[in-house]
C-alpha cells in the first residue's frame, strides 16, 4: 500500500464513480480500478460493490475513509516541510556560535531575523569553532559562526569580516579612552599570560603570532570565555590576547595594545555543511545574517 492508492481511494469515494476519479487523479479508469482492486487485496476486504451501473462503498471503506485521510494529511505535511521553500519549512533549524561573538555581535542580526521569521523553530547553541564544525558535518547544526581558518572541503563558508585581536596589559588606573597603544616583543616574551585552551581555533591563531615573534609565551592560566579572562587581566594576574570588540566597556583595567607591523587577525564565517541537497531555509538564513552582520560591520 502506498498513499498515491489511498489518493486515489480517497477520489473515488468522494465522486462515487471510477470514471470521474480518473479524471482528478489523471489517469485513466482502468488504471484506477487496477489500484483500487490492489489496495483492497493489500487490505483483504472489499471496498467497492457494484450497485446496478454505479458502485458503492462497503463498511470497510467507510471505515477507511478518516485514516487514508489522516495518513495524507500527514503524507502533506512532510512535503510540505522539505518543498524548500523556507516559509513553509516547520522543522527546528539549529544555529551555533561563539559566546563573545552572540554577546558583541548577534543581538541585533538575530533581533530582525527573529521579527523575519517569527514562526520558525530556531535554537542557539554556544560552543567553540572546533564542536561548530564537528556538529556541521554530522548535521546537529544547520548554520554556524565559525572563526577561520578551518578544513572547508566539507562546507560551505560565507565570509563576514576581519577583526584584529588585541593585547591587554593590567592597568592600576581606570583607563576610560579607547587608545591602541604599540608594545614591544620583548616585553610580550617577559609577560605572563591568560590565553584560550590550545584546543581552540583561536589559541592556535594566538601560537602562530608568537611563533613568528620567537617567542614562547609564558602562559598561567587558560580559560574558554573571553568576558572570564578580561576580568583576571583587569584584576591584574597577566596579560592577555582578546578579540578588539569585546574590549570597548568602560571604563576598564587594562591597556590595548599591538606589535607594530605584526597585525593578529582573526577571520568569522557563517558556515553549512556541503551538500547536494542544501536546506533552503539555512540558505535564507545564512544569506540574511550575512547581510546585516556585515552591514552592521
Amino acid at each position: 500500500m502506498d498513499f498515491r492508492q489511498l489518493e486515489i481511494f480517497l477520489a473515488v469515494m468522494e465522486h462515487a464513480s471510477v470514471t470521474r476519479a480518473a479524471e482528478k487523479v489523471h489517469l485513466s479508469p482502468g488504471a484506477v480500478s487496477l489500484q483500487i482492486h490492489k489496495l483492497a487485496a493489500e487490505l483483504h476486504t472489499d471496498l467497492f460493490v457494484r450497485a446496478g451501473k454505479q458502485i458503492a462503498p462497503t463498511p470497510a471503506a467507510r471505515h477507511l475513509v478518516e485514516s487514508a485521510r489522516a495518513v495524507l494529511g500527514r503524507v502533506r505535511e512532510i512535503e510540505q516541510s522539505f518543498s524548500g521553500d523556507p516559509a513553509t519549512d516547520t522543522r527546528p533549524f539549529h544555529f551555533a556560535t561563539g559566546l563573545t561573538t552572540l554577546v558583541h555581535r548577534l543581538g541585533p542580526p538575530l533581533r530582525k531575523l527573529r521579527r523575519a521569521m517569527p514562526h520558525t523553530p530556531i535554537g542557539i547553541t554556544v560552543v567553540p569553532t572546533e564542536e561548530m564544525v564537528s556538529g556541521l558535518l554530522d548535521r546537529r547544526f544547520d548554520l554556524a559562526l565559525i572563526t577561520l581558518p578551518v578544513s572547508e572541503e566539507h562546507l560551505t563558508v560565507l565570509p563576514l569580516f576581519e577583526e584584529e585581536l588585541l593585547i591587554l596589559r593590567p592597568s592600576l588606573a581606570s583607563v576610560r579612552a579607547w587608545h591602541v597603544g604599540n608594545i614591544r616583543p620583548s616585553e610580550l616574551a617577559a609577560a605572563s599570560f591568560l590565553l584560550y585552551p590550545r584546543r581552540s581555533n583561536m589559541r592556535s591563531i594566538i601560537d602562530r603570532f608568537f611563533e613568528n615573534l620567537d617567542i614562547a609565551p609564558n602562559v598561567i592560566m587558560e580559560a574558554d570565555d573571553t568576558e572570564a579572562i578580561r576580568l583576571l587581566v583587569e584584576a591584574g594576574f597577566g596579560y592577555s590576547i582578546l578579540p578588539e570588540f569585546a574590549l570597548r566597556k568602560q571604563p576598564r583595567h587594562f591597556h590595548a595594545l599591538r606589535v607594530p607591523e605584526r597585525p593578529l587577525l582573526r577571520r568569522q564565517a557563517l558556515a553549512m555543511a556541503r551538500t547536494e541537497y542544501p536546506r533552503a531555509l539555512t540558505v535564507s538564513i545564512a544569506k540574511f545574517l550575512q547581510s546585516e552582520i556585515i552591514a552592521a560591520r
